[in-house]
This record gives structure tokens, sequence and C-alpha cells, in this order.
């Protein structure tokens, strides 16, 4: 048909079928399994993540100083920042109490025979363990990390913290300037900030690929076989992330005035990137400029989203309170109430404060288990399917973050509504088209 053209959210669907497929025959070809995987479809998946990681950093500090400058005054923006912050623990601590209450009732862990579980080797996130043992040296590492040393230190490995608090001082301090000298820098970062939303557009045409490969080497590495033995233990994960989503960021939504279905349709794109990727990053630029579309203004969008990203993980804060629990019952371990309290406590302050780190559901785990007696050798029974429920933790955080800047927005009195509708209009028209 002429003019027919399939769009970003069937490609990467489609993408996603046909990387099952392919990954699910390839489990089963131990000869060429491995050639593939390491020549053509880790390298394929690796570029788009290498892409992503390459935007991600100029984004940030380009629309932070060109929201932060517009704002201009130190006393509004400290203002939403206590607000975010506040909003992000709340919500997260009831992320971690819906995780472990979910998990009490349902006992995913009780009568399973350990025998017959795989074990995968964990070593490398005990590794990165000692940043974040003990809740009170966790919490010190989190505020000297949001101050860096050496700027440019933090630029090149990405670490989006101190390159947040950086970018807040500098919007701060360009807009104390005087306009003659100010608006020709904000014209500049403005422009780097749209440039590199078009760069995003550009690398967006090869999701579909970087989809494709991604998910076929984590099919044709784990299989569907050892899923079998830990099916209730995600199959709970997969439930409370869907209730999580539709009824507690649902029921916020709703007293924000907003439909919580409405940001999934507008994000669907993204939600379906995110959970093929197993990453966040990936959508992060399309999530600031839909929220901004959508009439979050760009200082709270600019600040809310990379910050979320370090601080408002709801999935990843719910699955680690299930995890937790379900190791206990594996091993028989029956947790007081004093016990499930230390751990809410303990996974509240860990969980913020290892942002950025490889394998962070794990290290924050690894951290947390010890807290109240759990074996940490129980983490090498669920590492096997760990990445089929990271797929489902990081699409809820993507809706969790994108909702936090519209409830701050709300919050502050500055979500335009008449813009917001304008856009699901279009949206409705080109879904028609």
């Amino acid at each position: 048909m002429k003019g027919f053209k399939i769009s970003l959210a069937w490609q990467i669907l489609i993408a996603l079928v046909l990387g099952v497929i392919v990954g699910t025959i390839l489990h089963n070809q131990t000869g060429d399994r491995e050639w593939l995987i390491t020549n053509i479809l880790s390298p394929a998946g690796d570029i788009f993540i290498h892409l992503i990681k390459m935007i991600v950093v100029p984004i940030v500090i380009s629309t932070l100083v060109v929201g932060i400058a517009g704002v201009g005054d130190a006393k509004k923006l400290g203002r939403i920042g206590v607000k975010t912050i506040v909003y992000f623990e709340v919500i997260t601590t009831i992320a971690i109490v819906v995780g472990i209450t979910l998990a009490n009732v349902f006992q995913p862990g009780t009568g399973i025979d350990m025998s017959t579980l795989a074990t995968v080797d964990i070593s490398k996130y005990e590794a990165t363990t000692q940043q974040v043992e003990g809740g009170a040296h966790s919490l010190v590492i989190t505020i000297l990390s949001l101050i860096p040393q050496n700027i440019f230190a933090a630029f090149a490995s990405g670490d989006m913290l101190p390159i947040i608090f950086f970018s807040v001082l500098f919007g701060l301090g360009l807009s104390s300037l005087p306009s003659e000298h100010r608006d020709p820098l904000v014209q500049v970062f403005r422009s780097v900030s749209e440039t590199m939303f078009k760069v995003t557009h550009m690398i967006m045409r090869y999701a579909p690929v970087g989809v494709f490969a991604l998910i076929s080497v984590t099919i044709a590495n784990f299989g569907f076989a050892s899923l079998w033995p830990l099916a209730k233990l995600v199959l709970l994960v997969y439930a409370a992330i869907l209730f999580f989503a539709f009824v507690v960021l649902g029921a916020v939504a709703r007293v924000c005035k907003l439909k919580i279905t409405t940001l999934m349709y507008i994000l669907k794109d993204e939600l379906i990137l995110a959970y093929s990727t197993s990453s966040s990053e990936t959508v992060l630029p399309r999530i600031m400029e839909k929220m901004e579309a959508y009439g979050a203004p760009k200082a709270i969008t600019s600040f809310v989203v990379p910050t979320g990203y370090s601080f408002n993980l709801d999935g990843s804060t719910l699955y680690q309170s299930i995890a937790a629990i379900f190791i206990a019952q594996l091993y028989g371990i029956e947790l007081s109430l004093t016990d499930e309290i230390v751990l809410v406590l303990t996974l509240m302050v860990t969980s913020k404060g290892i942002a950025g780190v490889p394998g962070v559901s794990f290290v924050v785990l690894l951290a947390t288990l010890g807290s109240v007696g759990i074996p940490l050798e129980g983490l090498a029974f669920i590492a096997g399917v760990d990445r089929i429920m990271d797929m489902a933790r990081t699409a809820l955080n993507v809706v969790g973050n994108a909702l936090a800047v519209l409830v701050i927005a709300k919050w502050e009195d500055q979500f335009d509504l008449a813009q917001a509708k304008e856009y699901e209009q279009q949206l409705r028209l080109q879904t028609v088209r």
C-alpha cells in the first residue's frame, strides 16, 4: 500500500517477537550459538546501548541549564527539589512495603526444592557491594557523590548525580548574569538541546535492530527451561508491577486529575523499548521530550527525569523487596515484624545509595540481605532469570518517572492543561492515520 508506514512501537514489537524466536532456536544450537552471539548479536545490541549513552549526558546538561536559567530563582528551584525528593521517597517506600506484603501473602519461595534450581556466578556483583555496606555509610557516599571532584571525569563516566548537581549550579550562576551575558549562552545550550533531540530521533531508527539483538542474546543464553522452577517468583513480580502501575500510580494520577492509561499510551514506544532492552537510559531523552510536549515546563522536566533515574526506581525497589522475602522463604527463614521493618528501612537507604552501579538491583540486595540474616548465596538461584524480571521493572521505572514530572508540575501549578489536551488530540490523529 502506497504511503504505508509501520510505527516505531510496532517495529520494536516485531523485533522483540523475532528476537525471542531466534533466541529460542539458538539456545539449542550449542555449536553456532557462541559464535553468533559473540560476533554478531552482542555487538549489534551494544551499538544501540552505546549510542544512547553517547547522547544522555549532553541532553541532561543542556536541558537542565536552559530550564534552570529560565527559572532564574534559587528559592523556587529549591522548592521544586524538596518536593521532588519527598515525592520520590514516599512512592519508593510504598513500593517496598507493597513488595514485602505481596511476597508474604503469596509465598513464592515456599515449597521449592533448592536442588532443582540452577545457580549463576554472582561474584561480579559482590565485588561492588563494598560501596554500599551499612546504611549510614551508603547515605554518606550518596551525599558525597553528589559533588564532583572533577566534573570532566563525571562527564566521561556518565555519573548522573554529580552532572545534575553541576548543571543546577551552572544554571543558577548563569541566570544571575546580566541579560547581555546570559542570553547568548542560554541560546547556545538551547540549540545544543534541540540538536541532541534530533540526534535521538536518528538513533531511534536503529532501535528495532538493537532490540532484536539484545533479546536474542538473552533468550539464547538462558532458554525457557530455567524459568519453570522460578515461575511463581517471576509471575508474582510481574503481577506486583502491574498492580503498582495501575492501582498505586493510577491512584496518584487520579488525585492529580490525570489518567495513568493516557500516560502509558503516550509512552507506548518508550515502554516497549525499555522493556525490550532492560535499560531506562534508552528512553530518557524521549521521556523528557514527551513530558515537555505534554505540558510540563522544561525546568521541572529537565530536573525531575534525570534525578528520578537515581532516586525513583519504583520497579527496582518493588522487585528487591519481593526477592529478599523470596530468598528467606527459600531457606525456610521466618522473618519477624522487626526484621521486616529493618529490611524496609535498609532498602530505603541502599536503593538510593548506588545509582549508576552495574547490576544495581543485585548490588542493593547483596548490601541488604545480611542486615536481616538472609544468606547472600540465595541470589545465585535467581540470577539466571533476573533479566526477565528486569525487563518488567525497567518499564515500571519509566512510568514512575514520567508520572513524577506531571505530579511535580501539578504541585507547582505549572502544568499546561490546554497543551496536554492538544498533545493528546495530535496522538489520536496520528493513530487514526
